[in-house]
């Protein structure tokens, strides 16, 4: 998935404003302005669309993280340079608390079907013998889970 489609999908499904967004980036460390953000968030299609980085991208989720469940003490983490699904889905687990079966759960409500093994094999770490990458259908159809959870309103009125 691009990761602009990520960011997309996380302001949406949390309501985040732009206010909101530059206080996450905030948390880990990185200062932003309103006008990065705004092309961050544009349509491809938009001559004025910024990709953004795999790095800043994991810096926002590291702020997610920072701010759903608290700064740990010490040193943060590094932001990774280059992100997959699996780190993705794998902040977002972190950030939001999930334990398996609330991220099957998010998976029911966008109506996809996983099993807990198959689960489990996209957290595991690379190299594992039961590793897998995951594709861009599960992060997605968990994305729009997020989005009915959190925003089931108006996410009705959404086509995914």
């Amino acid at each position: 998935m691009h990761n602009n489609d990520v960011l997309r999908s996380l302001r949406y499904s949390f309501n985040l404003n732009d206010r909101k967004m530059m206080d996450v980036f905030a948390q880990a460390d990185l200062t932003v302005s309103r006008a990065e953000i705004s092309d961050w968030l544009k349509k491809e299609d938009d001559e004025e669309f910024v990709k953004i980085s795999d790095q800043q991208l994991a810096i926002f989720l590291n702020g997610f993280i920072n701010l759903k469940r608290g700064k740990r003490d010490g040193a943060q983490p590094e932001p990774e340079k280059q992100l997959n699904n699996n780190i993705v889905f794998r902040k977002l687990k972190i950030a939001l608390n999930l334990k398996s079966d609330d991220v099957l759960d998010l998976l029911d409500l966008a109506d996809f079907r996983l099993g807990s093994h198959e689960l489990s094999a996209f957290f595991r770490k690379e190299g594992h013998k039961h590793y897998r990458d995951c594709k861009d259908q599960i992060l997605r159809n968990f994305l729009y889970g997020l989005k009915l959870k959190h925003r089931p309103d108006v996410a009705k009125d959404d086509t995914a």
